[in-house]
């Protein structure tokens, strides 16, 4: 049986992408350094969700450990990688620029490098919509330049895209960077709007609405992002023989690389998400209305049309149903 490996598998979206693959069938080696960004305990019982598939084995490490992820590879062999661990937040990047080089940019070396001298046949790796900064055309494509992050985290995010690239066109490295769009559900990360708000709702205590909730987000559920991990798995790219250096596509390339957006396709004002939110709860919110914060971008929306060339396949789920499933979850795991 062939191994995978799922780094940040103790992060939210690694979380469930294990989990799909487990379910599919596959072998999963999990690699996870559980920092403490935020709690702890959630990122162990995401793990101990783990224990019954008897495919699944834990690592504890760090990314940047040069020496321990270059064993690391070559003892196991993996076929394939999906590499999701990172420092997320970009609210936390703007304070701690530092951390994001670290963990964002050096572990992803660390990964291409033992990609490449272990022969894996494809790296699927994490990246985001922040990339897409400053860009106010609409909705976000793949072949849109994407050269004005806003935060240092969607600047490390490019980073890897390019270094990716590098690696493709050097050693013939598959790769496909996938940016995901706001993901949001059940296990989801206490520093993210849903959770935030709904501890708050059910605490009785303000939330915090930025930008007077006139931003829009293009809200993921997890579940889709997590079955487009699984498709694309098995979509190895190739070289683009159309692919034209004049009027280069930053989606493609001469070399086996690719970049894919992933996201609902329905941009929703963040005050019909709190609406939303509300009638999940039963409790109306008390909001405490405040300007926009450094590093956010005022509106996302992805074009999805490679996606759905590549596997047939898009994010559909609406939020009222996806919201509803994380009310339930943090009902259930806090007993509230």
């Amino acid at each position: 049986m062939e191994t995978l490996l799922v780094t940040g598998v103790a992060g939210f979206i690694g979380f469930h992408v294990a989990q799909r693959l487990l379910r599919a069938g596959k072998r999963v080696v999990g690699l996870d350094n559980l920092n403490e960004y935020y709690d702890v305990r959630l990122k162990n019982a995401r793990l101990c969700q783990r224990d019954e598939h008897k495919n699944f084995e834990f690592m504890r490490g760090e990314l940047n450990d040069r020496e321990a992820i270059a064993s690391l590879f070559k003892e196991r062999r993996f076929c394939k990688v999906v590499h999701l661990g990172a420092q997320a937040g970009v609210r936390y990047s703007v304070e701690n620029p530092f951390v994001y080089v670290d963990s964002n940019i050096l572990g992803t070396l660390t990964v291409l490098e033992g990609c490449r001298n272990t022969e894996v046949s494809h790296l699927i790796y994490a990246s985001s919509s922040s990339v897409y900064g400053s860009n106010t055309s609409q909705p976000f494509s793949v072949r849109d330049p994407v050269d004005h992050p806003l935060s240092i985290y969607a600047a490390t995010k490019k980073s890897t895209e390019m270094m990716a690239h590098a690696y493709s066109h050097l050693y013939n490295l598959p790769t496909t960077g996938l940016r995901f769009f706001t993901a949001y559900g059940p296990w989801g990360r206490p520093d993210m709007a849903l959770f935030k708000f709904t501890k708050a709702i059910l605490d009785g205590e303000t939330i915090d609405v930025y930008n007077e909730g006139r931003m829009k987000r293009d809200f993921t559920y997890v579940d889709d992002i997590a079955t487009v991990v699984e498709m694309v798995l098995d979509k190895i790219p190739t070289r683009d023989s159309a692919w034209n250096s004049d009027r280069p596509d930053p989606s493609t390339s001469s070399a086996p690389f690719r970049i894919l957006n992933v996201g609902n396709q329905k941009p929703t004002e963040l005050t019909r998400f709190i609406e939303v939110l509300e009638d999940a709860i039963g409790i109306q919110a008390k909001k405490n209305m405040l300007p926009i914060q450094p590093g956010d971008v005022l509106d996302t929306f992805a074009e999805v049309d490679s996606l759905k060339a590549l596997i047939g396949f898009c994010p559909t789920t609406p939020i009222e149903l996806g919201v509803q499933r994380f009310v339930e979850w943090y009902r259930e795991y806090y007993r509230v």
